[in-house]
């Protein structure tokens, strides 16, 4: 391939503003882009490349996929070497590729995956991609639980409350518009996943419900944060990490800070945790070759612990009907009318040859990914 550019992402891999701008969502640019993965998902979404790397810990490709309505591969951890990557999780980090189509990303993965010599995670696993490969015989599961769930009931306002001053009270009747949008755009939401449910039984799929352990996977996330605060050890202590845009109680500045707070025994329990998640998620796709979820879901927290790879695409556009989002220190929220949504498909470790070929079997079925931005 020849470079054509390098491209945005959000400070030191969070979201999708870094020092001196917002990478813009294509299909309505008063949204961010959504990231880490910031200008690689919208400058493929825009057709101004035709394709570009991509990274993710814990959602850096899915999320700007599903924001830009690219299609997005995260490998198995281990499958491509990260070397010359900034490091943000040396046990988390994977590379992938953000293409507008499945079949792109499998081209793009046969031209990167592999031993280079330097990164030691990486195996000498093969990748034997079939256009051809017979998908119908593939077993497939879903996240039944998942796809059936409905979004929680928003708090009850406390009682007995002291008297709230003006500015605490907008801060409050915020809080409550955020949270009821976000409810109401993740019922409306669910439409697309019922549909592509549908589509693939028309197509003949068999699915076969299963379902992720029950783990505390969100307790696991301290391993991300222990690693995250020692790759950046150096910018912490020097306290140039006052330098970044981005200061907010929960955006990497302070979470390196308050990581350094994070006992040895804890992040050692954590990853022994980790490798109990590994074998049971391990089990759950032992009887299927791939597994359908939806993007929202936790599956994203568990996979990006497991090592599992992932491939997400467009599953439709939001129409007129979709509830509007609201606009929130200059930058209008998520999702909307005309904007994407999309769909995940997980596979085995190094089952990525299997796990694109159903991929692009729905791709191809459905035709989201021609829809292109104005």
């Amino acid at each position: 391939a020849v470079l054509v550019a390098k491209l945005t992402l959000g400070a030191l891999a969070q979201g999708d503003k870094w020092f001196g701008g917002m990478t813009r969502n294509p299909w309505n640019p008063q949204q961010g882009s959504s990231g880490s993965s910031a200008g690689s998902a919208s400058a493929t979404a825009a057709g101004c490349v035709g394709f570009a790397i991509g990274t993710e810990t814990l959602g850096s490709i899915s999320s700007p996929s599903t924001r830009c309505g690219a299609t997005g591969l995260r490998p198995t951890f281990g499958r491509v070497p990260r070397t010359g990557a900034m490091a943000l999780s040396w046990s988390m980090d994977k590379i992938g590729p953000i293409c507008r189509a499945v079949e792109d990303c499998a081209l793009v993965l046969n031209s990167i995956y592999g031993p280079d010599g330097h990164d030691r995670s990486v195996q000498d696993a093969a990748f034997n991609w079939d256009a051809n490969l017979d998908w119908r015989k593939l077993r497939v599961g879903y996240l039944k639980a998942d796809f059936e769930a409905r979004p929680p009931a928003p708090p009850a306002p406390p009682k007995d409350e002291k008297p709230l001053s003006a500015e605490e009270m907008k801060k409050r009747e915020e809080d409550r518009a955020d949270t009821a949008y976000f409810r109401a755009s993740r019922e409306h939401d669910r439409k697309f996943n019922d549909a592509a449910i549908e589509k693939l039984k028309s197509m003949g799929v068999n699915l076969v419900p299963v379902e992720m352990p029950k783990l505390p996977f969100q307790a696991m996330r301290t391993i991300l944060l222990a690693e995250a605060a020692a790759a950046f050890d150096d910018l912490t202590r020097s306290g140039r990490d006052k330098l970044l845009t981005q200061q907010a109680p929960f955006d990497w500045p302070n979470t390196f800070r308050a990581a350094r707070f994070i006992p040895a025994v804890e992040y050692i329990q954590a990853n022994r945790a980790r490798m109990m998640a590994i074998e049971a998620v391990a089990k759950v796709l032992e009887p299927v070759d791939v597994i359908v979820a939806p993007t929202q879901a936790q599956q994203l927290v568990i996979t990006n612990l497991t090592g599992h790879p992932a491939v997400i695409l467009p599953n439709g556009l939001r129409g007129d009907d979709a509830p509007k989002p609201q606009m929130r220190n200059g930058e209008l929220q998520a999702g909307g009318p005309g904007t994407m949504t999309s769909l995940t498909f997980l596979g085995h470790l190094y089952g990525e040859a299997k796990l694109l070929a159903l991929a692009k079997a729905y791709q191809d079925a459905t035709g989201f990914h021609l829809m292109h931005p104005k």
